[in-house]
């Protein structure tokens, strides 16, 4: 018995001293880390910091992915709406054709052959004008209205005492838009005014300078 007794005294002696190590081994490597730099709070904050950044990178992407969508959908659209722009135009000089044979005066002896080339000219007339209103090409036919610079292009100025300053005259040849779009400006002669007083003075100068501007 005494002999066990013995045995386990220096195992408990050593256990201690196994204990005492860890210990120190353990403190060691507190102490390194504190001396390395690894502060737990702080690296908590810069991921916290890094997190965020990246947030706001995927929501700037995102947002700068929808603009892109939204700008191709109007892209597309305005695609359909002109796609025919080309084709308008030239369709036009056609209608103007038509219009001017349709103002010819024949002589007294000819008016049943005039009276007939009218009815089929206005027929023809009447079905471009119903193709223009089905793919949106509206006349612009300023007569006696104020002169628009958007609308209207200016080819001379006459003084007038029937019809305002800055007013169109007459129309020389009507213009159109496509889906509200310009297609082709009205060309217009536009009054000065009757050229008395202060105020027509003004509208003379005002009729000019838009039409100078268009």
């Amino acid at each position: 018995m005494t002999k066990k007794k013995n045995k386990t005294q220096p195992d408990a002696a050593q256990d201690e001293k196994q204990a005492a190590e860890s210990a120190d081994t353990n403190q060691e490597t507190a102490e390194q880390s504190d001396e390395n730099g690894y502060d737990l709070p702080a690296e908590m904050e810069t991921l916290n910091a890094e997190l965020a950044d990246i947030k706001d990178k995927f929501l700037r992407a995102t947002a700068e992915t929808e603009n892109v969508r939204r700008r191709a959908e109007n892209d597309v659209q305005n695609a359909r709406k002109f796609a025919v722009e080309k084709f308008a135009a030239e369709v036009l000089s056609i209608r103007d054709c038509l219009e001017l044979a349709r103002s010819v005066d024949f002589k007294e002896d000819n008016q049943e052959a005039l009276k007939k080339m009218h009815e089929g000219l206005d027929l023809t007339l009447k079905q471009i004008d119903s193709v223009f209103e089905k793919f949106q090409i509206n006349m612009v036919s300023p007569d006696g209205e104020k002169f628009n610079p958007d609308l209207h292009q200016a080819i001379s100025m006459l003084e007038s005492d029937k019809v305002a300053a800055n007013h169109v005259i007459s129309v020389v040849q009507k213009g159109f838009t496509l889906n509200d779009r310009l297609l082709r400006p009205a060309m217009v002669t536009v009054s000065k005014g009757g050229g008395n007083g202060k105020n027509e003075e003004n509208d003379q100068k005002s009729a000019e300078n838009e039409a100078n501007s268009s």
